[in-house]
């Protein structure tokens, strides 16, 4: 594994400076940008180079730019990770809250309010003796296929994931981005969709390709199919473009964010919902985070590469907050949503420990 990656993000750690350890889908090599203030910056038009990260709900997108960082990569090794065996209690009064907002939300649709809306719920478990980079090392070799990344500014906190959801990459005047939506526990064999499922990609699907409308030349989709993050499958779609011009970047940015897979549809009358009814601050999850402007570990400029971060957590005061969310349609049940938050969760806590 990695040694001099971590002794300088460490020592940027002990000296409260901000930085990102990542590493992409596929990928063995990890890259880490180290910015040399403790200034908080933003992306102000999406032009800039260096490594970014949104939140849910908000304007204001933080950049660590490449010109006041300095930036590593570092290759390494894939290690046989086991699963963690704590098992890890039902919290009674969590499930009941979850399944009455789920209800208030099943509710909204029947009403005509939107068609879809995705609810979360936060969920916090005690960590012993761990630190946030022995943690990002498990996500190197537990979850190859997701983009894995620790992030850290002294006035965001400590974040660490493993998302399977491209938000968006983009080469040039070529896009690719997906639709992802359904969850199911992985098992052998057979995987059957229900047509809850399939509608709610439908959804998604729709939503981008229609949004892509005005700033593509072309536009190209896959069929549906299955696709596998650790312990659990969704359905997915893949969407690729060309763009009439690049400098519609930041305008399909924040056409897809927040995307129908961690919001809802249409957008903004879930995104209200949301607000108003799940009870806590999402912060960063669900926002999106990776590279903008720049592939780092190749050196090339005019690639960004950004994805939605699910499945993360937020580390503090010897906590790691979890963040869990569901896709929620007129025929969602309550309780089989709560059970689909619970299996989600499984991905950060097979690693916790």
């Amino acid at each position: 594994m990695m040694s001099g990656l971590y002794q300088k993000a460490e020592e940027q750690f002990k000296n409260r400076l901000p930085f990102a350890l990542y590493s992409k889908p596929g990928e063995t090599v990890a890259v880490g940008i180290f910015q040399k203030d403790a200034s908080l910056h933003f992306t102000t038009d999406f032009k800039e180079e260096g490594f970014v990260l949104a939140p849910f709900h908000g304007e204001q997108f933080v950049l660590l730019p490449k010109e006041k960082s300095d930036v590593f990569t570092e290759a390494y090794t894939r290690i046989a990770i086991e699963n963690n065996n704590t098992v890890f209690g039902a919290d009674v009064a969590a499930k009941e809250n979850f399944e009455q907002l789920v209800q208030n939300g099943v509710d909204a649709i029947c009403k005509g309010n939107f068609k879809k809306v995705v609810l979360s719920r936060k969920e916090t478990v005690s960590l012993e003796n761990v630190t946030p980079f022995e943690l990002f090392k498990k996500l190197l070799s537990a979850y190859p296929t997701a983009f894995k990344y620790c992030f850290f500014h002294p006035e965001i906190g400590m974040w660490l994931g493993a998302t399977p959801e491209q938000l968006l990459k983009a080469s040039g005047d070529r896009i690719k981005t997906v639709a992802l939506a359904g969850t199911q526990v992985y098992h052998e064999g057979e995987i059957k969709w229900e047509i809850k499922e399939q509608k709610e990609q439908e959804f998604v699907t729709e939503f981008i390709l229609e949004g892509l409308e005005d700033y593509a030349a072309e536009k190209n989709s896959s069929k549906p199919y299955t696709f596998r993050a650790g312990n659990i499958v969704h359905i997915k779609t893949d969407i690729e473009a060309r763009l009439h011009d690049r400098q519609d970047l930041e305008k399909i940015i924040k056409m897809l964010h927040p995307t129908p897979a961690v919001c809802g549809l249409p957008k903004e009358a879930s995104k209200k919902f949301i607000l108003e009814n799940e009870g806590y601050n999402r912060e960063y999850y669900s926002g999106f985070l990776g590279e903008l402007n720049r592939d780092f570990a190749k050196d090339k400029p005019e690639n960004s590469d950004l994805f939605v971060n699910l499945r993360c957590m937020k580390l503090q005061n010897g906590k790691a907050n979890l963040y869990i969310g569901c896709g929620i349609t007129k025929d969602s049940i309550p309780e089989k949503e709560f059970i689909e938050t619970v299996n989600k969760s499984l991905t950060l806590k097979n690693i916790l420990g």
